[in-house]
């Protein structure tokens, strides 16, 4: 541990002070515990690490065997960061912990457990026996910057003024939502804290930290968001009936989603596509809403293994055996689901050759993007700090916001100006950065 030093005032001066306790900033935290500092968390939520829980539909998808720069906003920011070896590196990390993981389609990690508070419960369990300090309820409101190498930051901190009083509930969850309640009309008071070296770990929302740290900032707008749209009525045997989609809410299907722009496709995924009454969700959906623009069109190919001759023939053949398809939903039974039949068979309507038109749809559904949706479940956002601000072999910051050179301080995870792809990439980049931030910090190299 880093040595016990107080200021004249007999406060601890701590190594470094990770503001924010994520999944970047209890990564930080660990590192640079491991490396021999004294290390203090700030974390404004009421226990650090309850983000994590809600990764991967409360799986925790917690990186990939496969981190190509491709799946990441800033390819060559990402390849910095990642190096030659970072799956391993991550996997260490985790197997260091006694966090055993599992691979799943597409190279996506999980906690054997295929539980997040799996994740969270042995990065926690770290902090403890590395003799981390985590200050929870506890927002920065102040940042004086040391003058020399040799000096410290003083971070002035908001916190409750007293222990919050709330009832335990029931369970976990319960114990959380009442201590939120509590914490939202408990009375503040201030408190300072030293620290040689800080690390910018708050997540997604860093306009109020930037400002206080007098930090350039990128307006941060939600990705990985559900796409709203709507059958494309410019599609052929498009009908005001067919146009809605709230008879095909919660339905689930597998199949391969194209944008397309200006009659081009520009961007493909595959994977599970989730309806809703404004659109489309689901893994595919997620990854292009990272790309869309309003006016865009998707197309959803129900049978991506099959050629257009290929479903024309399969549907012939399938008429000789049951019959021909006369409008009726249940015709298409075994091959799609009843509420997306019976939307088919609306767009079939007065089709002069219903098996090629069926073909064609089942391949080619398109939708006209209006934009994403569902902003406040956003699993991710861009924005934030510009990586020009940043040292990516130390994540040091390298300019305050007026131009000056800032001594000791460091950011990492999605503070940063990185989003990408849903399959652990988020998550990867999290814990890469918080890593490098945690080292380097503790070495006291920023630049």
């Amino acid at each position: 541990m880093g040595v016990d030093k107080r200021t004249k005032n007999g406060d601890v001066i701590y190594d470094v002070a990770i503001i924010g306790g994520g999944a970047s900033g209890l990564a930080a935290a660990i590192t640079a515990a491991r490396a021999g500092a004294r290390c203090c968390i700030v974390e404004a939520d009421v226990e650090a690490g309850l983000g994590i829980l809600a990764t991967g539909n409360g799986r925790c998808n917690i990186s990939n065997a496969r981190l190509a720069p491709r799946h990441f906003l800033h390819e060559d920011a990402a390849r910095a960061m990642f190096g030659a070896h970072a799956e391993r590196d991550i996997a260490d990390f985790f197997e260091r912990l006694g966090l055993m993981l599992a691979e799943e389609g597409e190279g996506r990690l999980y906690p054997v457990t295929r539980r997040a508070e799996s994740v969270r419960d042995v990065l926690l369990n770290a902090c403890s026996r590395l003799g981390v300090d985590i200050l929870t309820c506890a927002t920065v409101s102040h940042a004086a910057p040391c003058t020399s190498p040799s000096g410290y930051w003083d971070l002035t901190l908001s916190v409750p003024a007293a222990a919050l009083s709330f009832k335990q509930g029931r369970d976990a969850k319960a114990r959380v939502r009442n201590a939120r309640k509590a914490l939202a009309v408990a009375e503040r008071t201030e408190r300072t804290l030293h620290a040689r070296r800080v690390i910018i770990a708050v997540g997604g929302r860093s306009a109020s930290t930037c400002e206080v740290f007098r930090l350039a900032h990128l307006n941060e707008i939600p990705v990985l968001c559900p796409i709203a749209c709507e059958i494309d009525s410019n599609a052929p045997g498009a009908t005001r009936h067919a146009l809605a989609l709230e008879h095909l809410d919660g339905l689930r299907v597998e199949g391969a989603l194209s944008l397309m722009r200006e009659g081009a496709v520009i961007a493909s995924e595959a994977g599970e596509v989730l309806f809703r009454p404004y659109g489309i969700s689901g893994i595919a959906a997620l990854n292009l809403s990272r790309r869309i623009e309003p006016g865009d069109i998707i197309e959803l190919d129900l049978f991506p293994s099959l050629g257009q001759a290929d479903m024309t023939e399969l549907l012939r053949s399938r008429a000789s055996s049951i019959g021909s398809c006369c409008g009726d939903a249940s015709w298409f039974d075994g091959l799609v689901a009843r509420p997306l039949a019976s939307l088919l068979c609306a767009m079939l309507n007065d089709s002069a050759d219903p098996m090629a038109h069926a073909a064609t749809l089942l391949h080619h559904l398109r939708f006209r993007v209006h934009g994403t949706t569902e902003h406040a479940q956003a699993h991710i956002h861009r924005g934030g700090i510009p990586l020009s601000s940043v040292n990516l072999e130390t994540c040091g910051i390298v300019s305050f916001h007026d131009g000056t050179s800032p001594s000791g301080l460091f950011a990492c995870g999605e503070a940063l100006d990185m989003d990408a792809d849903c399959g652990g990439y988020n998550l990867a980049w999290a814990w890469a950065s918080g890593m490098r931030a945690g080292l380097c910090a503790s070495k006291g190299t920023s630049c």
